[in-house]
């Protein structure tokens, strides 16, 4: 593995070089970089919650959130799941070769439509060093080479990781850019000549940071400002659960709900009720939310309907149909994971089809947003764009096509 001791861009060169012997790599071989991925992982767990103490030591000095802290902190639980993960990601079908489509034209020439690598993908991330490795597997499986460059925040245990994934894969096919400045930032953003694809997984200002810059197509890992409507036709036990569930169960990730609308006819019987089930959220409500609610709860701005808090805060709002929640949806979500709780048929089918989102969920959390959860084995991040990926981005996501067409001496 390099790190910025080399330039960016001979990285990335290497990195391409890996990436055209990775294209034709048999599905055997990867599977055992991939055992072997997980099997260090375990054997080195120590040294890696060492790496991730020290990385966890500065974040506290540094005043670092706790949802921050979470997402950087590794345990032994956490590192025995992400080598499971990698082993759930080498017993998945190989994507690359995978025939879409064939058809035989008129003239006799076969066409093939066949899956193929991207070829270097460069994923830039924050906080979260079990990108390092889930990016790495998911990469190698689908005949990619990956660049990786994590924040300095989770520069100690990124390091150690990807020292093992890049000691198991073929050489080269795992580069770090170890260094945080902006400078190396903007060096691989423009290395459109050597990458093909870049996946931001951060915030808004790592996304503007890069679209000011960058020459390398994107995919956006971004920002998941969640919602979850309970309708007029709600069970409201069921409702309960699944509120509970997904702003609490981990708020400081992106498929954590982070606005709450009710429907008019059942916010006087449900508001005190999910008030009691959340204690320890801090609701910020509007006018008609508020008269329901315990006294002393914080009246929410307009700024309120816009944040994603990553934390035990929760924005609350009466609507007067599904077709003001879905609007309300539409204005502030960023077409993450929308969730309605209903037992009106009409009134799922209006929410399913009216809201613009990668993943929409009928009566259940917006937890479930995940590429490990999805069947995936793991993920890079989940797009809330629209071309050419979204949601969980796995490995076919990571693969692009080609049509292959056969004939006998044909010509036009």
């Amino acid at each position: 593995m390099a790190t910025t001791a080399a330039s960016v861009a001979d990285l990335c060169r290497a990195a391409k070089d890996a990436s055209r012997r990775l294209a034709t790599l048999p599905s055997g071989e990867k599977d055992a970089a991939l055992h072997a991925i997980a099997d260090a992982l375990e054997a080195r767990t120590a040294e890696v919650l060492e790496a991730n103490a020290r990385d966890l030591e500065a974040g506290r000095e540094a005043g670092l959130s706790d949802a921050l802290l979470d997402r950087l902190m590794l345990n032994e639980a956490r590192v025995a799941a992400i080598a499971a993960q990698v082993r759930d990601i080498a017993a998945l079908p190989d994507p690359v070769g995978e025939v879409l489509d064939g058809f035989r034209l008129p003239n006799g020439l076969d066409v093939t439509k066949v899956r193929t690598p991207l070829g270097v993908v460069a994923v830039v991330y924050e906080a979260r060093p079990n990108v390092t490795i889930d990016a790495a597997a998911l990469c190698l499986k689908s005949g990619n080479a990956i660049v990786l460059r994590g924040s300095s925040s989770a520069a100690h245990s990124n390091a150690v990781l990807a020292s093992i994934a890049a000691s198991c894969a073929p050489e080269g096919a795992v580069q770090l850019v170890a260094g945080g400045c902006r400078e190396e930032l903007a060096e691989l953003a423009t290395q459109d000549e050597l990458v093909d694809l870049i996946i931001p997984r951060g915030g808004e200002g790592l996304k503007k940071a890069l679209t000011d810059v960058a020459t390398v197509p994107m995919i956006f890992a971004a920002s998941g400002n969640c919602h979850v409507y309970v309708d007029a036709d709600a069970d409201l036990d069921v409702a309960e659960r699944i509120v509970v569930n997904a702003k609490t169960q981990r708020p400081g990730v992106c498929n954590a709900a982070e606005t709450l609308l009710v429907h008019r006819d059942v916010a006087a019987a449900f508001l005190p009720r999910a008030a009691a089930a959340l204690g320890g959220v801090e609701l910020r409500a509007d006018e008609r939310a508020l008269a329901l609610l315990p006294a002393g709860t914080a009246q929410a701005a307009e700024e309120d309907w816009d944040t994603e808090y990553l934390a035990l805060v929760l924005a609350v709002k009466v609507v007067d149909s599904v077709d003001e929640a879905i609007e309300h949806v539409n204005r502030h979500g960023s077409g993450h994971s929308e969730a309605i709780v209903t037992r009106s048929y009409e009134a799922s089918r209006a929410f399913e089809h009216g809201v613009d989102a990668a993943c929409v969920y009928l009566n259940a959390s917006t937890r479930f947003t995940d590429g490990g959860e999805f069947g995936f084995g793991a993920e890079i991040g989940n797009s809330t764009q629209k071309l050419h990926a979204r949601g969980p981005i796995g490995l076919r996501e990571l693969c692009s096509f080609k049509y292959v067409v056969r004939g006998d001496g044909h010509v036009r």
